[in-house]
Parts: C-alpha cells; structure tokens; sequence
C-alpha cells in the first residue's frame, strides 16, 4: 500500500531502452498503446514496429532512443495516474525529466514529443559518430573523477567530464573518445572497481554538447510551457521550479551539465519521500535508489504483473 503524501514518480532516460520492453502492456492495455499510436502519427515513425522488429543498434541512436523512451514514460503514467494520489514531487533522469514535465502539466505530450525530437537531432549532430565516449566508472568517488578529468581535459583532444552522478560510487564519464579512453585507463589505475563503457550514440551531458543547448534554447522559446501541478526536481540542481523561463534555462544548461541524480533522490528524502515509483521500461532507477536510500521502497513498472500490483494496493 502507497501512503498519500509520502511517494514520488521518477522516469528512465537514454540507456533504459530494450528490444521488446513493455510489451505485457501492449498485449492487456488498449490505453497504453494508444499513446504510442498517436505518439507514432505525430512523429511519423512505428515505435511499435521498432520494439518488434527493431535492431539494438537501431534503439541505441539517440534520435530514435529519445522520443522512444519520452513515449513510454508517458504511456506507462497515462496507466498509473488513474490508480495514485498526487505524488509530493518528480523527476527524470536526463530524457526522462520530459516525461516529469508532461505528467506535472508543464509541457503537452504533443510539445515534448517535437522538443525531444529537436533536442535528440542537435545532439546527433553536435559530434561526428565514433568521435565521442562514455564509461560507467564503478568505486570512485565525484571528486576523485573530477580530478582525473579535469587534468585530462587540459588538453582539448581528450576533453571528458563526468556526465551522470548517479551514486557516491557509480558515475558515468563522456566527452571525447580519446579522452574517455584515457579516463578509463587512470581511473583504473586510482582504484576503481568496474568500468564499462556504454554503447550510446552521443557523449551526452558535457561541453561538447554546448553548441546543441545554444540551438535548442532557440526550439524552446517556441513552446508554451505552463507552471507545474507537481513540482519536479530537475537534473541540473535538484530543486523544483515554477518559473518556468528559469524551467527552460535549466534544460537548456542540462543538456551539456551532469545530472546530479545522486542530489535528486537525496532532496527527496529530505521531502520525507518513503516510496518511489518508476514509471518507465526497466528498473535501473530503482536499483540507483536503493543506493543511495537503502530505507527507500521502489517499486518499478517494468511488467504488467508490477502494475497489477499497484493497481490492487
């Protein structure tokens, strides 16, 4: 059982996405693949087909991964938001803070969905393909990597920054290739415990993606944005906001800043948050959650059993 006034809503990013996810949704909720029917139309292209029949190279082009991952996020509340009280607050990781605004009233799905879509292009094209990276780095602390990157980051062939604060010890890198792969190489030799680089299109969330959020404050100044119903705590500082010019200068700034999702679940677990939904494909943010919270209940919305759960109590 969900307690009024003690839960929140989070939503998955880039990186969530998989071959055929969802899809004990699609096979007991009409309502649920509505949204992606109409979702499909007013981009012009099957997300459907493309779960079915779709490569994961194919899922993993940024292009395709952001209005994809946007779709399901809001399919999945479209569900939930029948069965829960109004949640003390929101957030999404990275992509997934779209979903939050749409479900808190800030944006219409139908802007969201031509906003990512502009965002996921100028990302694509903000770095040549096979010229940027990005690694998970396991065991090392923020200042630590910070550290490694900055000294790297002298010389600007092997710019990298950390990109995603996602735990005290689980932090994701990107920026250059050549600066990636030699932040994996002394990061290792620091002590850390795993690396893994991950198989994504762009180098999200560092300078390289500076000139991107230039053109996109451009696509944002053309999309009415209202004052959220729910307050959403955005990536960029883990606080919420009403003003909603400052709501889109904090996009535009997080789209080549890191997000601060560690700070995100700590804000709210100040906000006395007990329980914490994630509405979207996957589990990853529950598994961070349980990081950084390890008091915190989860209670993620991967498969049509979890949600029946929800939906009896």
């Amino acid at each position: 059982m969900i307690e009024p006034n003690q839960f929140s809503v989070v939503f998955p990013g880039q990186g969530s996405q998989y071959l055929g996810m969802l899809s004990s949704y699609f096979d007991n909720c009409p309502t649920f693949q509505e949204t992606f029917e109409e979702s499909s139309k007013l981009l012009g292209v099957n997300y459907i087909d493309l779960l079915i029949t779709g490569t994961k190279e194919d899922l993993a082009k940024t292009e395709i991964t952001q209005p994809l991952m946007l779709i399901a996020d809001v399919a999945l509340w479209n569900l939930v938001s029948r069965l829960i009280d109004k949640p003390i607050c929101m957030a999404g990781h990275s992509l997934g803070e779209y979903a939050a605004l749409v479900a808190s009233g800030v944006l219409s799905l139908e802007n969201a969905l031509e906003l990512v879509r502009e965002r996921s292009k100028l990302m694509q094209a903000a770095v040549p393909e096979n010229e940027g990276g990005i690694a998970v780095i396991i065991g090392l602390k923020e200042q630590d990597i910070n550290d490694i990157c900055l000294e790297i980051s002298k010389d600007p062939k092997f710019l990298v920054s950390a990109a995603n604060v996602n735990s005290s010890t689980q932090i994701v890198i990107s920026g250059t290739k050549t600066g990636v792969i030699k932040a994996i190489d002394q990061c290792k030799s620091s002590g850390a415990k795993r690396v893994v680089p991950l198989p994504m299109s762009v180098p999200v969330h560092c300078m390289l993606m500076k000139d991107a959020s230039d053109k996109f404050s451009l696509a944002l100044e053309k999309v009415e944005f209202r004052s959220p119903s729910i307050p959403v705590i955005h990536n960029i500082d883990s606080l919420p906001e009403n003003d909603t010019e400052i709501i889109k200068t904090k996009l535009v700034q997080q789209i080549y800043n890191p997000v601060r999702w560690l700070d995100t679940i700590n804000s709210m677990n100040k906000m006395e948050v007990k329980t914490i939904i994630e509405c979207g494909p996957s589990k990853v943010l529950c598994g961070l959650i349980k990081r950084i919270c390890p008091d915190m209940r989860t209670i993620d919305l991967d498969n049509y059993e979890n949600y029946l759960s929800l939906s009896n109590g």
